[in-house]
């Protein structure tokens, strides 16, 4: 079927109360293991890509062939997002070439500037119908040290919800509550009475970011609190670099790139299937 929006996808997993796997890819190899992995499960899907993912695979429009190529014949929803992007610029482009959602990420930004630039992108992103998603609070990085007190300044104020999303239109509100991105040093602790909060002031689908690492009893609660959007990235680019590394150890004259770089595909569904069941979104078409 066609790639369809995120908005779509996220507005029945509320309904449903599960939540719908966002997962990083890289190239064809983690593409197809994530493709396979939903197929399976028979599990709406978002194939995310970094803005540097963008680049690395030659621009908007051959990364929405590529997608388009690998699941127009598939019966499952797969919605393609363009994850944490700053430039309103390189988000029109993504837009015009065929990407079905969006996140503008302007939470470096002062309040109203994030509101001002985020409403930007939501204009002109409706005229193709493309969903958006934006960010409030300020998620780590897997190199921060962080103090209490730093945390809790960064974490999504609840207070601000309502306004951001009536004056944005946003489709999706990414929401920090304790994740960061990368490897965690130390288990996360999550604010769930933060999450539970900003769950009974706003209908908009919320996003959990910096998934990878996170306990599994987490990802439940955090679901059951009004997660609709889980994201993980860190933990697909590790097994397909790991798989890389192993095979290359092991088959020293191996020149057909194919056996060296092919396994992460089938390591790569393994880690979706796991997730979609821990998740809820088996079966959800």
């Amino acid at each position: 079927m066609p790639l369809v929006t995120l908005k779509s996808v996220l507005a029945d997993a509320q309904q449903g109360g599960y939540g719908v796997g966002a997962f990083n890819f890289n190239g064809i190899e983690d593409a197809r293991g994530i493709l396979d992995a939903a197929t399976e499960k028979r599990s709406p899907v978002i194939l995310m890509t970094s803005v540097s993912a963008v680049a690395y695979m030659g621009g908007p429009r051959a990364v929405v062939g590529l997608i388009r190529g690998l699941s127009d014949h598939l019966e499952i929803p797969v919605v393609l997002h363009l994850d944490h992007a700053e430039d309103p610029r390189f988000i029109a482009q993504c837009v015009d070439s065929g990407y079905t959602s969006v996140m503008i990420d302007a939470s470096k930004l002062s309040y109203e500037e994030n509101i001002a630039v985020t409403r930007e992108v939501v204009s002109y992103a409706r005229r193709l119908g493309v969903s958006v998603e934006a960010e409030l609070g300020r998620l780590g990085g897997r190199e921060e040290q962080v103090n209490v007190s730093a945390r809790e300044a960064a974490m999504t104020d609840p207070a601000d919800v309502p306004d951001f999303v009536a004056r944005t239109g946003i489709d999706a509100l990414a929401v920090a509550i304790g994740t960061a991105h990368g490897f965690y040093k130390e288990e996360p602790k999550l604010d769930f009475d933060r999450l539970t909060r900003i769950r009974s002031l706003t209908d908009v689908p919320l996003v959990l970011h910096g998934g990878t690492g996170v306990p599994e009893p987490d990802f439940i609660r955090s679901i059951q609190c009004g997660m609709a959007k889980i994201n993980v990235g860190t933990e697909l680019k590790y097994c397909c670099s790991q798989t890389v590394r192993e095979n290359v150890a092991g088959k020293p004259t191996e020149i057909d790139i194919r056996k060296l770089v092919g396994d992460a595909r089938t390591n790569c569904r393994d880690i979706v299937l796991h997730k979609i069941d821990l998740f809820g979104s088996g079966g959800k078409l």
